[in-house]
């Protein structure tokens, strides 16, 4: 898929506007401040990004599987991730872990183009086809190992990683702009911190912070854990 731009817009016409209203208030109250991204939240219908037997549950702020041990984050944790991020519309961003697609499209509507890597060639069929369907066309989804990141499309001005790592993938920083953001959440398969990095002006190194304590699927790749990890 190409290193393509494009606008999104995302028409919604389902009957899920107040759950989506609630939610947002839920991370108003958790936090979230930026307008944007609770734009955004209140805009994309989360629930058609989930199995159809959990999309009744679509608009609690909590994470749910998607299948091939996979799940779609907490909405919170999205919202404070994209928020961080500090996006204004006219950036290129590259998301590390599609998998259902919807923080891919909350990004659609926050940046100028969006680029996704995702693993798991079915997960990332899927989320193609609902980002198609719900009329986002500044997306581009590739099939590879998320942690050598999509150095074709690069640079970026902000990556965000959607999977724990054990540290901070050396290809991904080496992939932004000098300036850039990501945000990663870093540390043990069993407990991270989100993190954010910040690369240095010189381009020469970056910073990093913890945020606060999260809890993500693992980052597998080359630069990430080892699928035979126990």
């Amino acid at each position: 898929m190409r290193c393509g731009n494009g606008d999104s817009r995302a028409d919604v016409t389902d009957g899920y506007a107040g759950y989506r209203s609630r939610l947002v208030e839920a991370l108003q109250l958790k936090g979230v401040r930026d307008m944007a991204v609770l734009r955004a939240v209140a805009t994309v219908p989360r629930h058609r990004f989930l199995p159809d037997t959990l999309q009744h549950q679509a608009y609690e702020d909590a994470a749910f599987p998607i299948g091939n041990g996979q799940t779609i984050s907490q909405p919170f944790v999205q919202a404070r991730s994209c928020e961080m991020l500090r996006l204004t519309g006219r950036e290129r961003v590259l998301e590390i872990g599609t998998g259902s697609g919807y923080q891919t499209a909350l990004l659609a509507m926050l940046a100028e183009t969006v680029f996704s890597v995702e693993r798991i060639a079915e997960l990332a069929r899927r989320a193609h086809d609902v980002v198609k369907e719900q009329g986002f066309t500044n997306v581009s989804i590739l099939h590879a190992d998320g942690t050598m990141g999509w150095k074709a499309c690069a640079p970026y001005d902000a990556i965000v990683v959607s999977a724990a790592s054990p540290d901070v993938p050396n290809p991904l920083v080496e992939q932004l702009v000098p300036g850039g953001r990501m945000v990663i959440p870093v540390g043990s398969r069993e407990e991270q911190a989100l993190t954010l990095v910040v690369r240095d002006a010189s381009g020469d190194g970056y910073t990093r912070e913890s945020i606060h304590d999260v809890r993500f699927v693992p980052l597998l790749g080359e630069f990430g854990f080892s699928a035979q990890e126990s």
